[in-house]
């Protein structure tokens, strides 16, 4: 018989993504070589067939799984070898496993285990008696346990049972037996929930819970989210349930039963205790944590998608910024910005309860608004977020000689505590009220959204569904490539950035951030790329990962404003010349002189002359006629408001421009204006169509429940 060859690592992952081997192979190495994800997806696209950072990610993601079970296969062989007990066909079986499921099924038998009442029954010599059970045989099951008494087994019914005992876990050990009533259990099993008795769900989050019942391959990510939260929270009691017929014939067609031999019920016996002690609450186990890794990692998916939308916001850039950071009690913060994100002014006002300082505060607002010329208001859309709106709107549509040519938005708050109290932001504003810090993030928020929310643990952003149950390594580890992605999407600007957003760039991380600002603060302002080779812990390696995603704006080198790679100057320069062009060519003349020589030409044939790769020559041809393009100004702008939409003015029928907030499995929550989001329901959001955060789109109210503060919308088509 011709043995197959093994799959490699990039041939599974190459069969799993649908590219080819070589591809797979190409980001190996160059993830092995040391290169960042980032890099590799933007100028190493003729080693690895042009695949996208999402692929390359998934690429590095499965080597790690792959690799690490490679190292438990290892570990494997090594015990059960050192145990003796490694035959060939063992072997051959555990190098065939392809998930750590199927290699922990295959290591059950052989691994250590608390004192187990088989090791017991064992210690007591009972396995031969087993044995018998096993083999079905003919002789009389007294008369031959009565062959096991002892000092420690002192009865025929206790070697029977200790028999049984051995046989139940062999039985519950089988790796054949456990996966295939795993597969029956998923496919076939029920979740089972109910209310545990007199436990306290005031609110009664969980009701749809009580008496509930379900197939387990129909239930959706967020039931089981919600119900294993119900359990944690000591409201819910969880079952799973397996069809008889389906673990029973598992286990027949392992350990078949023989009916006329004498053993035939010594074995049903051994069975059924099987099935019930053992094998079905490790199936339980199994099944659960199968669907709760599928339900977290679809959460996790879901943030992902929402965090980076989010973060692509396009900025609302050259406007002056007045962030309210809203409050009853406590007044609300007001914090003024620059164009720059520069902070300008600082105050509090008390409009609302208990003061009712409503005068004194548009009074106080009105003087800011016009000595810095302040064109846009922020309103965080935390508490009092719609108390404040009203006072935002009688702000800007105040009459006057000179009306104030000012609008509001309301941004999200979230995360904007956590940076208040976090170093970093002790670092940048160290005689600031932590409360006023708020304020100061809220209006930055609007002026661009990524260089203020990377100062922000990304779990903290709050655009997910149910974050706080999920694997949060993993959590942590998807959100975290979320923001180096779009970080290097966009760019930096090396001589504005803070600390934070120079971590995220690909190659440079926390320590070599600071070390940057350092430099930056310590002698000025970086001319050009090549001066970033003088900051220390800046190696080559270092600057190679880097330097495309680091902008210079108004440099020696205008190039060293694009994202074109340092490596690749020649090619650009060269391709300058053949235009009659030169870096400080305007970009009208860019446009049209590359035109010319793009059409003189395939741009196959120019690559060749050039001794480049076809990808690379797009990108710099793009960039040279686009230098240093933000991808946020492809999205929509956040809708700017002067006048506050309120719960009584709506009616059914009503339309309305409204901004995607959230993205979740039931549809999408939509911002109309009001105190709270409206709920756009999957059915209402035609086939085909992904909205994502931040999207602006025209929808309908249908339903209006006043007393529940829910408001239903429709697509307006």
């Amino acid at each position: 018989m011709i043995k197959s060859t093994p799959m490699t690592h990039a041939d599974q992952i190459a069969s799993q993504l649908n590219v080819k081997p070589s591809q797979v192979t190409a980001v190996i190495n160059l993830l092995d070589e040391g290169n960042t994800v980032p890099f590799i997806a933007r100028y190493r696209k003729e080693m690895t067939g042009s695949l996208d950072d999402e692929q390359i990610r998934i690429i590095a993601d499965e080597l790690v799984r792959l690799r690490g079970l490679d190292e438990r296969r290892t570990a494997i062989l090594a015990s059960i070898k050192e145990q003796g007990k490694l035959t060939d066909e063992l072997r051959e079986s555990i190098t065939a496993a392809i998930t750590m499921t199927a290699l922990e099924d295959l290591y059950a038998p052989y691994k250590k285990k608390r004192r187990t009442r088989a090791m017991v029954a064992r210690e007591k010599g009972l396995e031969p008696l087993a044995d018998l059970i096993l083999k079905q045989d003919f002789g009389s099951p007294e008369e031959l346990a009565a062959k096991f008494l002892n000092d420690q087994v002192t009865n025929i019914e206790e070697a029977l049972q200790g028999a049984r005992d051995i046989v139940a876990e062999m039985i519950s050990d089988n790796a054949n037996v456990r996966a295939v009533t795993r597969e029956k259990a998923l496919k076939f099993g029920k979740v089972r929930v109910e209310k545990i008795a007199n436990a306290a769900d005031e609110k009664a989050v969980y009701e749809s819970y009580y008496e509930f019942e379900g197939n387990v391959n129909r239930l959706q990510p967020h039931q089981i989210l919600a119900i294993t939260r119900g359990e944690k929270e000591g409201v819910l009691r969880v079952h799973v349930d397996v069809p008889e017929r389906d673990w029973l014939d598992a286990i027949q067609a392992e350990f078949e039963q023989d009916i006329i031999s004498p053993f035939a019920d010594q074995l049903a016996l051994a069975i059924q205790d099987s099935a019930e002690r053992l094998l079905l609450p490790a199936i339980e186990r199994d099944v659960r944590r199968e669907k709760g890794e599928g339900a977290d990692n679809h959460a996790i998916q879901v943030f992902a998608t929402n965090l980076r939308a989010l973060l692509g916001q396009a900025p609302l850039a050259g406007h002056t910024v007045l962030g309210l950071d809203p409050g009853f009690r406590t007044g609300c913060k007001v914090a003024v910005v620059d164009a720059t994100g520069k902070l300008l002014d600082t105050g509090v006002i008390y409009p609302h309860e208990p003061k009712n300082d409503w005068k004194g505060s548009i009074n106080t607002l009105q003087d800011m608004i016009n000595r810095h010329h302040v064109t846009l208001i922020t309103i965080g859309n935390g508490t009092a977020s719609r108390e404040t709106e009203k006072l935002a709107a009688e702000v800007v549509g105040a009459k006057g000689p000179s009306p104030l040519p000012t609008k509001y938005l309301i941004v999200s708050e979230a995360g904007a505590s956590v940076y208040s109290a976090s170093a970093l932001a002790r670092a940048e504003f160290p005689d600031l009220d932590v409360t006023i810090r708020g304020a100061v993030s809220i209006a930055r928020r609007a002026q661009d959204p990524l260089a203020e929310l990377v100062k922000i643990d990304p779990k903290s952003i709050g655009v997910g569904m149910y974050q706080h149950d999920v694997d949060q390594t993993a959590l942590t580890h998807a959100l975290d490539g979320v923001v180096e992605s779009v970080v290097n999407s966009v760019g930096v600007d090396v001589n504005t950035a803070s600390s934070a957003l120079l971590t995220h760039v690909a190659g440079i991380g926390p320590k070599l951030a600071t070390n940057i600002v350092t430099h930056r603060d310590t002698n000025g302002p970086f001319k050009s790329r090549a001066a970033l080779k003088k900051v220390t812990g800046l190696g080559p390696k270092a600057f190679e990962q880097a330097a495309g995603f680091m902008r210079i704006r108004d440099g020696k080198n205008p190039l060293d404003a694009s994202a074109i790679h340092p490596e690749s100057y020649p090619i650009a320069e060269a391709v300058l010349e053949r235009a009659a062009l030169t870096v400080d060519s305007s970009i009208p003349d860019r446009v049209s002189a590359l035109n010319s020589l793009t059409a003189s030409a395939p741009l196959e044939t120019l690559a060749a002359e050039l001794e480049c790769g076809v990808p690379t020559l797009k990108d710099i041809l793009e960039q040279l006629v686009r230098p240093g393009r933000d991808p946020r100004a492809d999205t929509p702008a956040p809708i700017l408001r002067s006048d506050v939409l309120k719960a009584e003015d709506l009616v059914t029928g009503m339309q309305l421009k409204g901004t995607v907030r959230n993205v979740v499995d039931f549809g999408a929550f939509v911002d109309i204006g009001l105190k709270g989001d409206g709920l756009l329901h999957k059915s209402q959001i035609p086939h085909g169509t992904v909205l994502k955060v931040g999207d602006i789109i025209d929808v309908e109210i249908q339903k209006i429940e006043a007393e529940r503060g829910r408001i239903g919308l429709g697509w307006v088509k």
